[in-house]
């Protein structure tokens, strides 16, 4: 299997900021915004924005949970062995709250789907936009499209996009892996 490099540590930092910054300009205070990550790798970066959000742009008491999509997957059946659920972590009602839904990568555009009827569980948001940091443009199956884009990956079938964060991989990268069968 070969790899290219999308994105450095430092074009991520980068990206990340141009993405944190065009929070701020859309939600300003972030008074009735919440940011939501999809488990398990939007967790990443949340956390990531969260934290940038923070301390470099002095945004407090900024509203975010982790919300697991797995049983509503419209695939989650198609599994041969038993599924293992991540944990849901939004302690507040999302009625009439801006939402943000973050993601690593925007494939498919399926659990997107999957995460906006999860996110119905916790009330009626005002609005939602998503947050990804890859989106892979050209392999929709279904007519979702980011808010806010890190960065675009033209990407065919046997090729996928893994996302590298320094606290569970060690270094921050973005890859292009490709199968070579």
């Amino acid at each position: 299997m070969s790899q290219k490099l999308l994105l450095n540590a430092q074009e991520l930092e980068l990206t990340l900021n141009r993405l944190a910054c065009q929070l701020i300009e859309n939600h300003n205070d972030f008074s009735n915004t919440a940011l939501i990550g999809l488990q398990p790798r939007g967790s990443f970066l949340l956390q990531r924005l969260e934290q940038m959000l923070s301390s470099e742009y002095g945004i407090k008491d900024l509203k975010t949970g982790l919300l697991d999509i797995t049983f509503y997957r419209d695939d989650f059946r198609r599994s041969d062995g038993p599924l293992k659920a991540n944990s849901t972590d939004i302690n507040f009602i999302v009625e009439d709250m801006k939402v943000v839904i973050v993601d690593d990568v925007l494939y498919t555009g399926r659990s997107i789907r999957a995460a906006l009827t999860a996110l119905q569980s916790f009330g009626r948001p005002l609005s939602i936009e998503l947050l990804t940091l890859i989106d892979r443009r050209f392999s929709r199956h279904l007519p979702i499209q980011p808010d806010y884009n890190g960065r675009q990956v033209d990407a065919i079938g046997n090729q996928k996009v893994k996302v590298n964060w320094k606290d569970n991989a060690g270094e921050d990268a973005v890859y292009l892996l490709k199968n070579e069968n």
